[in-house]
């Protein structure tokens, strides 16, 4: 009846769960970030692009430069190549998408806001502006969730990015903000926004971007602009911090990736994951697509388009719904910097090392596009429909910045049918020539039609250019498909764990299957051992080895451990249906709070008395690390270690020609060192190494469980004894306990 009764209490938790949030959705409006600027025009600005080249602009992207006061070559390198390198530059634009500082302390362990970092950002910002020549104005910076650690709300008194930062001292208070690059020709509109959440916590529980039902309307609205104003083509880039896959949904359910795909953005930049994942954190997202998929949970490719579907050319044919994610790399480490150039609508870039010192010369193939990472289906819907502008296909384009003056630019174009690279065209390329150029720009003639293939990658671009003193720079080999075909790209598996995964949606049903899991091998093995005639024991085991038998008996000698079985079940119980720990989560350390494995109940400074479940899906860096390295391998573990003990037992008993009845009345046990006058068994059963092998499991998981406690101890400012003893203290007692209770057979 105790089986069933339990089994009871989980069904209801899952109802609470559930209803828990509900409630959790339903509140999160009250606690929105304040919209300080309801004015969206306010937030609007446009640009008239003066000089040439007419038909192309470029700006820059940098993202995660961390300033730390642990580290300050950060700063130190960001002063001494970035000023400099964006007089060369001279971009019409300068992101900044997140994480301007570290907010770290010098063990990584505490998370919360240092005001030392913020002047450092600013003076430094201030230095870089007047290095480059550039107006302060072009640069647009945002909040990262390092610059969100500890912050209760936006504007309070630790909320130095609204003090120090670019945007904040030009009055760009809102969360969403655009501006407009006009030519001539066309437009070009940028649309950034913040998501960090509501209320900063403190890390490792601050990892995800939180848009709200506001934010997504405000960036509607924004992106929407143009839509019924401009009679000019109109090219659509949107920037924030987050990748989309460490993007949550809104209360509604709707995501960014919705916002994003209804305006068929060219692309959007973010940053946040830096490089040690990879190069290719680049994502294609495509509303249509002809394979089958999982799109609220995985996507298994970079690309979300076939490259072989037929192209629909009819009028009623319903537009594309598509847009690239394209992740920078970071300046914390990498010393990155992204140049993005829009040439007749074709969007291309390229990422600058500056590990090494500063580039004398930087070039950027504008056309033709990369086909790994830059085609579109719509570019080759209007290829093969004839509906392009042949005028932007004409040409081989490339910007060119160089601190010494350019003598020489070749383009190269090689063929690789015969499974090597083979030249087929080599043409000098020409600059553009105005009397207030902004860049240079250069062209080469071509017969595009001549590199029409079925095949995405066979031509392969790359473009030299030489300085007056000889100096030679050459681009990376690229394909090209002027069709508009794609090439294919994989992940590795880095690479998809965080692009091609949605973790905000992955989250509970990850949650909720280990928690099942692991009930199930907790009480299924108990309820056979009390009500099934069918019992599962070593002699059960050798007699029909598998391992579904093997695994049922490990369960079932758990199960008669009742104090370790009691204890590894009321212990899953306190996980779901209490707090894990209460933690300072805030910079200021006043307030405390408490996190479940729905989020953290924090006191709420922005709204008075009101309190909220925050950081879901954020606390998924504790919950399923603990649940899968912590508590199922001790569950397994201590099933192991009382199966050792009866392998033993019945040893013991087949060797010494023993009854069990005289085995119990004379109490015989053997300790861990041994049984006498059978040492040289096979399998060293008397020597019990097994034993020794699953203690040295045993230190492993307290050690992977202390070495957590210690961080969260460092992160929220706890006391194991006062702030999270059951976390902190049952797993090694449960441990202990088992390990005295099967020392002796």
């Amino acid at each position: 009846m105790g089986t069933i009764f339990i089994l009871m209490i989980l069904l209801c938790l899952t109802s609470t769960s559930h209803e828990a949030r509900i409630i959790e959705q339903e509140e999160e409006e009250f606690y929105s970030k304040p919209n300080w600027n309801n004015n969206n025009r306010n937030s609007r600005r446009v640009i008239d692009v003066k000089g040439g080249p007419e038909s192309v602009v470029w700006v820059v992207q940098l993202s995660d430069l961390h300033f730390s006061v642990h580290h300050p070559d950060r700063a130190l390198d960001f002063k001494t190549i970035v000023g400099p390198t964006l007089s060369m530059i001279n971009p019409s634009l300068v992101l900044i998408t997140g994480d301007l500082t570290d907010g770290k302390s010098k063990d990584l362990l505490t998370m919360k806001q240092n005001e030392e970092e913020w002047v450092e950002y600013q003076n430094i910002m201030e230095d870089v502006i007047k290095r480059s020549g550039l107006d302060k104005s072009i640069f647009f910076d945002l909040r990262g969730n390092h610059d969100n650690f500890g912050v209760p709300a936006v504007g309070g008194s630790f909320d130095f990015f609204s003090k120090y930062s670019i945007n904040g001292q030009l009055g760009r208070s809102g969360n969403v903000n655009s501006v407009t690059l006009q030519t001539s020709e066309q437009k070009h509109l940028f649309v950034g926004f913040d998501s960090t959440m509501s209320v900063g916590l403190r890390g490792p529980t601050n990892l995800f971007g939180h848009p709200t039902d506001q934010l997504l309307a405000e960036l509607d609205l924004e992106l929407s602009q143009w839509n019924s104003q401009s009679i000019k083509p109109v090219t659509k880039i949107s920037f924030g911090h987050f990748p989309l896959s460490f993007s949550a949904s809104s209360n509604s359910g709707k995501s960014l990736k919705d916002i994003l795909l209804n305006h068929s953005l060219s692309a959007y930049l973010c940053g946040h994951l830096h490089t040690r994942f990879g190069k290719n954190l680049k994502r294609h997202h495509q509303s249509r697509h002809p394979f089958f998929s999982f799109p609220k949970f995985l996507q298994f490719n970079i690309h979300q388009m076939s490259a072989g579907s037929n192209v629909n050319c009819s009028f009623e044919a319903p537009p594309f719904e598509e847009f690239w994610e394209w992740e920078m790399g970071d300046w914390r480490k990498s010393r990155a910097m992204r140049i993005l150039a829009i040439d007749r609508g074709h969007v291309s870039y390229v990422d600058i090392d500056f590990k090494l010192g500063t580039k004398k010369t930087i070039i950027l193939p504008t056309f033709p596009l990369d086909s790994r990472l830059m085609s579109t289906s719509s570019s080759r819907r209007k290829y093969e429909c004839q509906v392009m502008l042949p005028s932007s296909y004409d040409s081989v384009r490339a910007l060119v910045f160089s601190v010494s003056p350019i003598v020489s630019v070749m383009a190269r174009i090689f063929d690789t049918t015969p499974g090597k690279l083979n030249l087929v065209l080599e043409t000098s390329m020409t600059k553009i020539v105005d009397n207030t150029s902004r860049g240079d720009f250069y062209t080469a003639p071509w017969n595009y039609k001549a590199f029409e293939d079925p095949s995405a990658d066979r031509y392969w671009l790359q473009i030299e250019a030489t300085d007056i003193l000889g100096r030679s720079t050459l681009t990376e080999l690229r394909p090209f498909s002027v069709n508009g075909l794609s090439a294919k790209l994989s992940w590795t598996w880095k690479e998809f764990f965080v692009m091609g995964c949605e973790w905000a949606a992955l989250y509970y049903p990850i949650l909720w299957s280990a928690l099942y899991f692991i009930f199930f091998i907790l009480l299924i093995p108990k309820a056979l051992l009390i009500y099934s005639k069918k019992q599962y024991t070593c002699r059960s085991f050798i007699a029909n080895k598998g391992f579904i038998n093997g695994i049922a008996w490990v369960l079932q000698e758990l199960c008669r451990v009742p104090i370790v079985w009691y204890g590894m079940l009321g212990y899953i119980l306190h996980l779901i249906l209490l707090p894990w720990f209460i933690g300072q989560v805030f910079t200021n350390g006043k307030d405390r709070g408490y996190m479940t494995y729905m989020g953290w109940v924090v006191k709420s400074s922005y709204v008075r008395e009101k309190h909220e479940y925050v950081g879901s899906p954020d606390i998924m860096v504790v919950v399923l690390p603990h649940l899968f390295f912590v508590v199922l391998p001790c569950i397994l573990v201590t099933g192991a270690l009382a199966a050792e003990r009866e392998i033993c037992r019945e040893h013991f008993l087949l060797r010494s020609g023993k009854k069990e009845d005289d085995y119990d009345r004379e109490k015989m046990s053997f300790l861990l060192y041994g049984y006498p006058g059978i040492e040289n068994l096979k399998f060293h059963f008397g020597k019990r190494w097994i034993r020794k092998v699953l203690l040295v499991v045993c230190l492993a998981i307290c050690w992977k469980h202390f070495e957590s406690c210690r961080a969260l101890v460092k992160a929220y400012e706890m006391n194991p004894l006062i702030h999270f003893p059951g976390y902190s203290f049952s797993i090694p007692l449960l441990l202990t306990y088992a390990v005295y209770k099967t020392r002796s057979i």
